[in-house]
C-alpha cells in the first residue's frame, strides 16, 4: 500500500580506525512505508515529516499525529536518472512565521538540465510563489548531483553539488560543481564567504550527507569515494578537501583520494573498501543509550549499515566507530525528528531508530 503510516510496537575494513562489530542494542521503527524513493526529509512544527520524492518531483508532508499523508507540490521537469532527481529539502529557519519551503531538483529547463533550489511559499498547504534562487548548469553525466541542503545556526543556506563525474570541476573555483556552497536564504552571496561566490569549501567528490554538531556547530561531512575511501570530514570555510583528476585508489592511504589542489585537508575518517556512505546526524539527546548522545550516526546505501561515531573530547576528529544497527536495505538520509529522535531513510520508507 503506497504511503501508509504505521506505529508497529508503538559503496569493510576501516583504514583509519577500527570498527567494532554491530551491536543489538538499537532497532528501527517503521514511520511510513509503501513511499517511492524517499530520499531526503526533514520535519516542520506540529510533528509535521516533508519528504520528496527522487523521480516523481512531489514534495509531501505527513501528519504524525494522524497519520495523513498529503502532496504540497510537484516539481514540474524533474529528470530522475541516475542520481539525478529531488535531492535535498529544507524549512526556512523561522517557518511558519517565514513560510518558505526549499528544494534541490534536477530538471530540464527550455530543454536544458539544470540543478536548482526552489523555494515555494506555503499558501495554505499548497506551494505558492515559486522562485529559482539557484541554478547551475548539470553535468552530461546522470551521477554525482550531490543535493543535500540544510540551513545554519547562522541563518545560511547550505548546498552540495556534485562533481558530475568529472574531477577536475572540484578544483576549479569558476563553476559550483564538487562543492559545498553557502548562500543566504534568498540565494545571495554572504559577505563572509571566502570567495566572493557562494562556494564555501571545495574538492568535493560527491556527497549525500552533512549535518551541524549541536555542541560546537561545526559542519560535518560524509562524501563517497570511487572504489575507496568513502570519508567523513569536518567542513571548514575555505577548505579543500582534495578530490581531482589525480586522485587515485592505489596505496593505503587516503591521500591518494586527497591530494589535489592547494592545502588538501584529509579526512577526520575514511573506509579503505566503499560502503556508499550517506546522511549523517548527531545525537542530542536522542535516546539510544549508551555512549550515543555526542555521538553522529551515518547511514550506507550499500550495505544498511548505521554507524555511530565518537567524537575525540576536542570534538575535531573520530575516536570509535562501531556498527549499531543492520537495515534490510540501504539507508540514505538522517535527520533529527521530534524529541531529538533520530529518523532514516531508505527507497521504500522512512524510520526512526530506537533502543531495543
Amino acid at each position: 500500500m503506497r504511503r501508509t503510516l504505521t506505529f508497529a510496537g508503538c559503496f569493510v575494513v576501516i583504514a583509519a580506525l577500527a570498527v567494532a562489530p554491530a551491536r543489538a542494542d538499537v532497532g528501527a521503527r517503521e514511520i511510513a512505508g509503501g513511499l517511492q524513493q524517499p530520499v531526503a526529509f526533514t520535519f516542520g512544527p506540529d510533528r509535521q515529516l516533508w519528504y520528496v520524492e527522487k523521480d516523481s518531483g512531489e514534495i509531501r508532508v505527513i501528519d504524525l499525529a494522524t497519520g495523513g499523508d498529503r502532496l504540497f507540490e510537484t516539481v514540474g521537469g524533474v529528470n530522475g536518472e541516475g542520481e539525478r532527481g529531488m535531492l535535498g529539502i529544507a524549512l526556512h529557519p523561522r517557518y511558519p512565521d517565514r513560510p518558505l519551503v526549499y528544494v534541490y531538483a534536477t530538471r530540464s529547463v527550455n530543454g536544458n538540465l539544470r540543478n536548482q533550489i526552489l523555494r515555494y511559499e506555503d499558501r495554505n498547504g499548497r506551494g505558492a510563489h515559486l522562485r529559482t534562487i539557484f541554478s547551475s548548469p548539470a553535468s552530461s553525466s546522470p551521477y554525482h548531483n550531490g543535493g543535500r541542503i540544510l540551513f545554519g545556526r547562522d541563518g545560511m543556506l547550505y548546498a552540495i553539488v556534485g562533481e558530475g563525474h568529472a574531477a577536475a570541476n572540484s578544483q576549479n573555483l569558476d563553476n559550483e560543481l564538487g562543492k559545498i556552497l553557502r548562500m543566504t536564504p534568498a540565494g545571495g552571496v554572504p559577505r563572509s564567504n571566502p570567495f566572493n561566490n557562494r562556494i564555501w569549501a571545495f574538492g568535493i567528490r560527491n556527497s549525500f550527507g552533512f549535518a551541524f554538531d549541536p555542541a560546537t556547530h561545526d559542519l560535518w561531512q560524509t562524501e563517497n569515494g570511487p572504489a575507496c575511501n568513502d570519508e567523513v570530514n569536518l567542513i571548514v570555510r575555505r577548505g579543500n578537501y582534495g578530490w581531482g583528476s589525480s586522485a587515485t585508489c592505489t596505496g593505503s592511504s587516503p591521500a591518494n583520494t586527497n591530494q589535489d589542489g592547494p592545502n588538501p585537508i584529509l579526512p577526520a575518517s575514511f573506509y579503505a573498501n566503499a560502503i556508499g556512505i550517506t546522511g549523517i546526524a548527531f545525537c542530542d539527546g536522542c535516546g539510544l543509550g549508551g555512549r550515543s548522545d555526542g555521538a553522529a550516526f551515518h547511514g550506507a546505501v550499500n550495505d544498511g549499515r548505521v554507524t555511530r561515531l565518537i567524537l575525540n573530547r576536542r570534538r575535531n576528529d573520530v575516536d570509535r566507530q562501531t556498527i549499531v544497527y543492520n537495515h534490510p536495505q540501504g539507508t540514505l538520509s538522517l535527520e533529527i525528528g521530534p524529541r531529538g529522535r533520530i529518523y532514516f531513510s531508505d527507497f521504500n520508507g522512512i524510520y526512526r531508530l530506537v533502543r531495543t
